[in-house]
């Protein structure tokens, strides 16, 4: 399948939390609605409850879809190509072509730099390849079964309990798993496909700062991400909170009092509202999809701040954001995955 998309509805908006200067914040996939400035009838989106979106190496966007059960790529000249999935919740297609691939629930990509494509096939408590070349499918890590097992072995004998977010070190040399009702953060070295547990003893709770992050228990592990520092990143949903493991191992809180609500402000009194994904953007700050507060939040570690940058009134007050699920900061811009509309936007 192939859509032609044509970019409309430019708002030129002050966000100066975001570069200190004026932005602009689009539409990419889906459309501004009329009381945001879009047309009095804008076509529905050819997306179906986007969720998460990456980059391969010649700038194309993919994009997974968690009822859609789809995947797709919009290349840089503004098609929309469906590359896998039919629509259905199943498990099948692994040995043959993507395009003829079912999944469960993904949700979350990330492009390897050989343009291979990782997915959580979440529900189906794996993780898919899509090889760049070949345009095989294989299950890159997972049985499919649900459970814990195969720390210290290889990634394919491993099993996880709902696979929310994956993502890539800046070096690339592991995949990070947020495996969200084990209670833990995994890893797989990329070298050698073996499988460990960073953080999280399979308990649920509020870690302790300054203990081992992986003798520490964790409330639900929701999205994970990393710096070139070795410090990674993790976003409890219902923690409400952004938590670091430093490169030492040792796991801290640094924003979210625990309590869901939505405040800005110092880092340790602000207030998330289910969180669900983060990403990394310029200059170390982090990007929150805060969910149910419908916005977009920063993390800035060096003043130590939250504050929101879309939705809620702010950076453009006319955007209402629902239930944004993804976010992924590439090309100087930040792009959102605005599920509850079923579209994409930009932000720069």
């Amino acid at each position: 399948m192939r859509v032609l998309l044509f970019a409309s509805c430019l708002s030129l908006i002050p966000l100066t939390t975001m570069h200190g200067q004026e932005v602009r914040v689009k539409a990419l996939v889906g459309n501004r609605f009329p009381s945001e400035g879009g047309p009095a009838n804008p076509p529905a989106s050819p997306l179906t409850s986007p969720f998460g979106v990456d980059f391969d190496s010649h700038g194309n966007m993919i994009i997974v879809e968690l009822e859609g059960g789809r995947v797709h790529r919009l290349d840089t000249d503004g098609e929309l190509h469906k590359i896998a999935g039919d629509g259905s919740r199943t498990y099948t297609g692994d040995g043959g072509a993507a395009a003829s691939a079912t999944f469960n629930a993904m949700h979350n990509v990330a492009i390897a730099k050989s343009d291979d494509i990782y997915i959580a096939d979440s529900w189906n408590n794996c993780i898919r390849k899509i090889d760049a070349k070949t345009g095989i499918i294989t299950t890159f890590a997972g049985t499919g079964e649900s459970g814990f097992s195969g720390d210290g072995g290889p990634a394919s004998e491993a099993t996880f309990t709902y696979v929310m977010c994956i993502t890539f070190s800046p070096d690339q040399r592991s995949l990070d798993i947020a495996d969200i009702n084990n209670h833990r953060v995994r890893r797989i070295d990329m070298a050698t496909n073996t499988v460990t547990t960073i953080a999280g003893n399979g308990e649920k709770g509020v870690p302790t700062d300054g203990a081992l992050a992986n003798e520490s228990p964790l409330v639900d592990p929701r999205a994970v991400t990393s710096d070139e520092a070795g410090n990674v990143y993790i976003l409890e949903r219902g923690g409400h909170a952004l938590r670091v493991v430093s490169p030492d191992g040792r796991i801290r809180t640094i924003a979210g009092t625990g309590m869901q609500g939505h405040r800005d402000g110092p880092a340790m009194q602000a207030m998330f509202g289910a969180p669900k994904h983060l990403c990394r953007g310029e200059e170390g700050v982090i990007y929150i999809a805060d969910d149910q507060n419908h916005a977009i939040r920063k993390y800035d570690p060096n003043s130590q701040t939250v504050t929101t940058i879309l939705g809620q009134s702010h950076g453009d007050p006319d955007i209402r954001l629902k239930n944004p699920h993804g976010v992924t900061y590439a090309n100087d811009r930040l792009y959102v995955v605005d599920m509850g509309h079923d579209r994409i936007l930009t932000v720069e």
